[in-house]
């Protein structure tokens, strides 16, 4: 009999913009790391996909945020745009159910960049490990959804 072991999946994108330090987050809970380390995305395209495959443990009502666990524990919040949970869903189309498996590569959500904009909230997304891993930034500049080899993870002893 014959196993065939699980392929590791690297993590990717899951924004299209210019990728940011954490640290550079104009939103206090984010750059003092208060709910992990990661990095942000100011986003250009409207397009949110998942990073990893898991489970989709979190999925805001408003569309503004995600939270994803993977098999091997590790878990990730996708927070799009700052303060935009004030906009109640407006400019946010979610694709996704909370509890969903879901794939790396997954649409969780379209995001209307020129409402977000015009109603005075930052297109800045913050991408954080909550989990407790480290990450290390090997981009700078311009991502795409999908890109892999933008960071590198730490998992950290628990």
């Amino acid at each position: 009999m014959m196993f065939f072991r699980r392929k590791e999946e690297k993590f990717v994108s899951p924004m299209e913009g210019t990728l940011i330090r954490l640290e550079d987050v104009p939103d206090a809970v984010f750059s003092e790391k208060m709910m992990g380390d990661g990095f942000a995305v100011e986003l250009t395209g409207g397009c949110i996909t998942a990073p990893v495959s898991g489970v989709l443990e979190s999925a805001f009502p408003t569309g503004h945020a995600f939270g994803i666990r993977t098999r091997e524990g590790m878990e990730v919040l996708l927070h799009i745009g700052l303060d935009t949970v004030q906009l109640k869903g407006k400019g946010f189309e979610v694709q996704v159910r909370q509890g969903e498996k879901i794939t790396q590569g997954a649409l969780l959500a379209k995001v209307d960049l020129n409402y977000i904009k015009s109603a005075g909230k930052s297109v800045i997304s913050p991408v954080i490990f909550t989990s407790g891993e480290q990450i290390e930034i090997l981009k700078e500049g311009a991502v795409k959804n999908g890109d892999a080899e933008i960071v590198k993870i730490q998992n950290l002893e628990k």
